[in-house]
């Protein structure tokens, strides 16, 4: 953490060790290591590596240290000791909280934030629902993992740039013209579900097309009219992508996501005749089965297919052009693809494409995968069809938090605003209870276990401090004020010395979740945080008759509960003040 006191005491330990055994420090940084039991000490230093390079046992090298390093850091930490091949520092703990509370004072809900990547841009395709289809749970994963992953490189100083590349090209869209044309109504598009009785005469087209396959070959017909600008085609065309623009954006508001573009596969329609050209440059497009392809056996990769055997381009064309774009638009330092891993050969050849067009940015493209949700027998009361409707998910959560909520408190004022932080919230962190590339299967139980390493837990244990707070006003008491007058003896004990831990350890779980592209490390440290601050405020009273003592603890949850709401947010969760 920057400017911290254990980044103070960390450089010295670098530099101290280095002058003293001539090694570099770059060395001596990428051995250093925070023990994973604290009662260890705060840092340490293993010399195994060390011996190879400067010929001598790794306890020697660890005992030559000791005394030269406990002499420069007098002052700074209480001991220096060397155990066997470790050398192990433990800092001034009361220093060291000073610090810490200094930090989150000053940083309030920006501790943890950084300018590492200040002046570069990533851009970030999540989502990317098909028009004139409902927002199933199907897109629920690419969605908020987008947009934490957003919100994290944010946090650390990348400019991001949020694409909404919207499925609304392609044949499918010939298909549901005809099938407007020949069954659809006004009146059931311009009601309360136009998104359902598009559904309708998709589903109907298809089961039509089972029977007689000329159907499909009107669909195509209708898709290459679009691709032309049949006037017709296109006035149809922009009415179901309008009608399903207005139904998503219902869906993110409700998941506290936003856009900077929603320009989807139609955007590129125009720009693929470039890229095409290029490729025809390059020798690179061959003819297959009247189809033009990329032929990428040589690399393992199965042909990209550009254009059919009609001329009409594919998703694939689209996304090829998209990622040109997309460099020469914003000169970014990263693109990233937020797609299931079910998508990883398409990025392997869409990357190794650009690679043999001779472009140096290709490594700079990204396919962030994820797993697939897993939804059990009896999860839902309403399907339609074999869709379910990510509304109809998030509705039911709310209404389940709803009823926790009026039995364990039913008193409160804003039940249902409540209720739908926590419902929608709740969902959102059991995704991130896990790596992104797991699968996950849907269960009620432990996505709303107000108990279990979840986002209702989570939750409550940021609502019961702010309730600690409050209760504390009314009683005249705030939180220390100045940090430096902490009665320290009030946090001398193991419960308090671990919520510091995993306070000051909070920074560098952003840094690890930006490097990875993986929320679930956040996730992880809030759980832990939420954890050992319970454990604290269960075996020591906050609010005690010692003003001092009150005060500094006060000082403590108050810096717990503000590092709870960062991360949350950071994660795209709210977090209710009252529960």
């Amino acid at each position: 953490m920057e400017n911290m006191q254990s980044e103070n005491i960390r450089r010295s330990v670098v530099e101290t060790v280095s002058n003293i055994l001539e090694v570099e420090s770059s060395e001596i940084e990428s051995i250093l290591e925070v023990p994973s039991d604290r009662s260890i000490g705060d840092l340490a230093l293993p010399c195994f590596k060390l011996a190879k390079l400067l010929k001598k046992a790794p306890p020697a090298i660890a005992k030559s240290i000791e005394s030269v390093l406990s002499e420069k850091l007098a002052g700074l930490v209480d001991s220096v000791q060397a155990t066997g091949p470790y050398l192990n520092i433990r800092f001034d703990s009361n220093k060291r909280a000073i610090d810490l509370f200094r930090a989150i004072r000053s940083a309030g809900d920006r501790f943890g934030a950084s300018n590492e990547g200040a002046g570069k841009t990533i851009v970030l395709d999540y989502s990317s629902p098909n028009i004139a289809k409902p927002f199933s749970v199907g897109h629920l994963r690419s969605t908020i993992i987008g947009n934490a992953i957003a919100n994290i490189l944010t946090f650390i100083g990348y400019d991001c740039v949020r694409v909404n590349h919207l499925g609304d090209w392609g044949t499918q869209f010939g298909k549901l013209i005809e099938a407007y044309k020949q069954w659809g109504s006004d009146s059931d598009l311009e009601g309360d579900s136009p998104i359902k009785a598009l559904l309708s005469l998709y589903v109907r087209f298809h089961q039509e097309a089972e029977k007689d396959p000329s159907w499909e070959d009107r669909g195509r017909e209708w898709f290459k009219k679009l691709e032309d600008g049949d006037e017709e085609a296109v006035r149809i065309w922009k009415w179901f992508r309008d009608l399903s623009l207005d139904e998503f954006n219902r869906i993110y508001k409700r998941l506290g996501v936003d856009f900077d573009s929603f320009d989807g596969e139609s955007f590129y329609n125009d720009k693929m005749g470039p890229v095409i050209e290029r490729l025809i440059e390059k020798d690179l497009l061959v003819e297959s089965q009247g189809a033009k392809i990329v032929d990428l056996e040589p690399y393992g990769l199965t042909p990209l297919i550009i254009q059919r055997s009609d001329d009409a381009s594919l998703y694939a064309t689209r996304d090829l052009a998209a990622s040109f774009y997309r460099h020469e638009t914003y000169e970014f330092h990263k693109n990233l693809y937020i797609v299931a891993t079910q998508q990883n050969e398409h990025f392997k050849q869409l990357f190794k494409t650009i690679e043999l067009l001779g472009e140096d940015w290709a490594p700079d493209c990204v396919h962030v995968g994820f797993g697939l949700i897993s939804l059990t027998a009896g999860v839902m009361q309403s399907r339609t069809g074999n869709v379910i409707f990510l509304e109809d998910v998030l509705d039911q959560a709310v209404e389940r938090v709803d009823k926790i909520i009026a039995e364990k408190n039913p008193d409160l004022s804003n039940r249902s605003e409540v209720a739908e932080a926590v419902g929608v919230g709740a969902i959102i962190f059991y995704d991130f209870s896990r790596r992104r590339i797991k699968d996950w299967t849907f269960d009620w139980n432990r996505i709303l276990n107000f108990d279990g390493e979840t986002g209702p837990y989570v939750m409550y244990s940021h609502a019961r401090i702010r309730s600690i707070l409050r209760k504390a006003e009314q009683s005249g008491l705030q939180p220390m004020d100045r940090v430096e007058d902490i009665d320290w003896e009030a946090l001398n004990n193991k419960e308090a010395l671990e919520v510091i831990n995993s306070l000051e350890d909070f920074p560098s779980r952003i840094s690890s979740a930006a490097l990875h592209y993986e929320p679930n490390l956040i996730a992880q440290a809030l759980v832990d945080i939420a954890d050992r601050s319970n454990r604290f405020y269960n075996a020591h009273h906050v609010l005690v008759e010692d003003e001092k003592i009150a005060q500094t603890r006060l000082l403590l949850i108050d810096c717990v509960a503000s590092v709870l709401k960062t991360g949350l947010s950071l994660l795209g969760v709210a977090a209710p003040e009252e529960m």
